[in-house]
């Protein structure tokens, strides 16, 4: 069955389409800046060159148009018509409780997600967009809505629960959640089949390390615990999030500089991090990477803090784990960052972690990074999080 996994931003629209038996990728693309002048849709067949076409896109429908043609296209197409598109695969990224897995979509499951606007006020309303758009040009075809935060929904009260009043979380379900569900869910999985052991028999930290960046504790096949919380500002030092802050700071700089709470927060959620560490050197971690190795003091103190953040989680999973079996890396840092990885392993070396320098420089593969004599293994293993949306959304549909 193929499946068009769809992940809508405010002004941009990534897709690929998927054969979900075979898991492999038909084609894929990205619309980008879509109800501003210069959109354009980036478009590319398996095994084709990639096409870029500037073209107005008024609307995320526009949008869903111009993919629909370019799947259909006569020339460079790689279907003949939409009926060979089996469904349609929604990233969601906050499902509150409502969702603790993926779920075809109905009337009543639009108007939960819509309920869950507030908990994600830059991400949820795109994601109906681009639903309302699919449903429009697609009527006849499933959808499902699969959701970022459903892998989390497993964490014990005693993990998802703040230190707050206990009417916050009844009255307004203010709470941990956590986000990059499913791509923590993939590598997790993947991680037991590389290593040959049943997911259930496993204790694995999943260190997902981007411009947005968190960690999960994955016990027995169940998530118990992750670093970000209500909204994805908490937990690790991110891109331009700030991550865990003493709450009294945001007053304090309030009356300091007397900014608003929407202030201080555009500041955490964007001029902190890793940018705002660095003196502005940047949010990307390449150019934090290569300031590092050439010795920047601003460079070294943010490659050295992030890291630092990452190790006391990985350490504090180890203990809410009672141990691990696996560590594994994700993401474009995660992935692409032996210099992040081996910062870290090195600090982990009472956990009998010793990394193979050789393998821990390659990329773009699944591997187990660690010697055969290391009593804990560590991974790469590079996400998936599309080939995930339409496994899921191919077994709901069947």
């Amino acid at each position: 069955m193929n499946i068009l996994v769809v992940n809508c931003g405010s002004s941009s629209l990534k897709f690929q389409l998927i054969n979900a038996e075979t898991e492999d990728c038909i084609a894929k693309g990205l619309c980008e800046r879509i109800g501003i002048e210069g959109s354009m849709i980036s478009y590319t067949p398996a095994g084709g060159e990639k096409e870029k076409t500037v073209t107005p896109m008024n609307d995320h429908t526009e949008a869903i148009r111009l993919v629909l043609e370019a799947l259909t296209n006569e020339k460079t197409g790689v279907v003949k018509s939409l009926d060979e598109i089996g469904a349609v695969g929604h990233r969601i990224v906050h499902g509150g409780e409502k969702f603790a897995e993926a779920t075809i979509i109905t009337d009543e499951v639009l108007k939960a997600i819509e309920e869950c606007n507030e908990l994600a006020p830059l991400h949820n309303p795109a994601n109906l967009i681009g639903i309302n758009a699919c449903k429009k040009l697609m009527p006849n075809t499933p959808m499902v809505a699969v959701f970022d935060t459903a892998f989390h929904q497993t964490m014990p009260e005693e993990a998802y629960l703040y230190g707050l009043p206990y009417d916050y979380y009844r009255n307004y379900k203010i709470r941990r959640y956590g986000f990059h569900g499913t791509s923590h869910a993939y590598v997790s999985k993947r991680a037991s089949e590389v290593l040959g052991e049943k997911y259930e028999d496993l204790k694995i930290i999943v260190c997902h390390l981007g411009n947005g960046a968190s960690i999960s504790a994955v016990k027995n096949g169940k998530c118990v615990d992750t670093t970000m919380g209500l909204t994805p500002l908490e937990g690790l030092i991110m891109g331009t999030r700030s991550g865990d802050i003493d709450p009294a700071i945001i007053e304090f700089i309030a009356h300091k500089e007397n900014k608003s709470i929407d202030e201080i927060m555009n500041v955490l959620n964007k001029k902190s991090g890793v940018l705002g560490l660095s003196d502005n050197l940047s949010s990307d971690f390449r150019d934090i990477e290569d300031g590092y190795f050439a010795g920047q003091e601003n460079a070294v103190r943010a490659m050295n803090v992030f890291v630092y953040r990452v190790i006391k989680y990985i350490g504090a999973y180890i203990a809410a784990m009672n141990g691990v079996d696996a560590i594994c890396f994700t993401a474009g840092v995660g992935e692409n960052g032996p210099l992040v990885r081996t910062l870290v392993c090195k600090n982990l070396e009472y956990m009998g972690i010793t990394l193979d320098e050789e393998l821990n420089q390659k990329r773009g593969l699944d591997l187990v990074i660690t010697t055969p004599e290391s009593k804990t293994k560590v991974l790469v293993i590079p996400t998936n999080e599309e080939l995930m949306i339409a496994k899921q959304t191919a077994q709901l549909v069947k």
